[in-house]
């Protein structure tokens, strides 16, 4: 059945390659097979609110599997973060910071390789790794044996796409303005980004975080290993702001006893209710449809006007 699921996803997605999705406020371009030596060709496309008109600085949120953020006829599942209408709405009511959004595409069969933190998984004792890549094998996430191309992933986001992003648009450079996002697994980069590059990342969004890295929790190394990483490598709480959250069904279903052990690593790193949010959901699972529902709450929290 996820096999079938992946090839359903990755048909339609090849079939919305040439469709712009439709935005209901603000405008949307597309930057079609944007090139990078560093991963795969992929789509970026770029929403500017109402308010943009090239004269005034924006903020730039950066944020994975971009064919999901806009438009639900153009998605494999028919659902769609919706992000124009929650982060237009917020905007023009003054809540929030000007701010445009960069919908970086995912590589379809690269999505696992590309979003799963490298140096955690390098931690791993090769009998561990072993186990990790058998596990992504039988789930049909990879033919090959499993390697991570994360920090070439982070390479592409922050040495071309944000200067070519910074070139060519009026939005701040700085990390006060620059910020981060996903779900699931695009939960875990959007961590490993702000980690990996705290000069580059304000702020970090990470929505139903896939802790796992697999599908299952019995025999499982990875979690233990992405907090040991959280231990020696967050950044600092005083100039970063991290948002968390989950909800208890479907695959959400295996992340609230993990993500209680990293909220305890987030508070005794200083982290506090200033710079550091984790919300539970229960009874929501793991779509599109639950994460629009509670866009603006991190929205607020990371790019709030006051």
């Amino acid at each position: 059945m996820r096999l079938l699921l992946l090839f359903l996803h990755l048909c339609i997605t090849a079939q919305a390659q040439n469709s712009l999705p439709n935005v209901s406020s603000g405008k949307l371009i597309r930057i079609a097979n944007f090139q990078s030596k560093y991963v795969t060709q992929r789509n970026i496309d770029i929403w500017f609110p109402n308010e943009y008109d090239g004269k005034k600085k924006f903020s730039v949120l950066y944020m994975h599997d971009g064919q999901a953020l806009f438009d639900s006829t153009t998605t494999w599942n028919h659902q769609a973060w919706e992000v124009d209408d929650v982060a237009e709405k917020l905007i023009s009511d003054g809540r929030l910071k000007n701010f445009i959004v960069v919908g970086i595409w995912n590589g379809g069969v690269t999505r696992h390789t590309d979003y799963f933190p490298q140096k955690p998984f390098e931690q791993l004792t090769q009998t561990e790794k072993d186990s990790v890549n058998s596990q992504l094998q039988t789930a049909g996430r990879t033919k090959e044996i499993f390697k991570p191309q994360s920090d070439n992933y982070l390479k592409f986001i922050v040495n071309e796409l944000k200067p070519y992003v910074d070139k060519e648009y009026s939005v701040y450079k700085n990390q006060e303005n620059t910020f981060i996002a996903g779900s699931s697994m695009g939960g875990l980069i959007s961590l490993y980004a702000i980690c990996e590059y705290p000069e580059i990342f304000g702020g970090a969004a990470c929505f139903s975080t896939h802790w796992v890295g697999t599908f299952k929790l019995e025999n499982n190394p990875i979690p233990k290993s992405f907090e040991s990483y959280l231990q020696k490598n967050l950044p600092s709480s005083e100039n970063h702001k991290i948002y968390f959250d989950c909800g208890d069904q479907a695959l959400d279903a295996l992340y609230p006893t993990i993500q209680k052990r990293v909220d305890e690593i987030m508070a005794n790193k200083g982290f506090s209710e200033k710079n550091w949010l984790t919300k539970y959901f229960p009874g929501e699972d793991h779509s599109e449809r639950a994460w629009n529902k509670r866009l603006y709450i991190p929205l607020l929290f990371l790019l709030n006007q006051y």
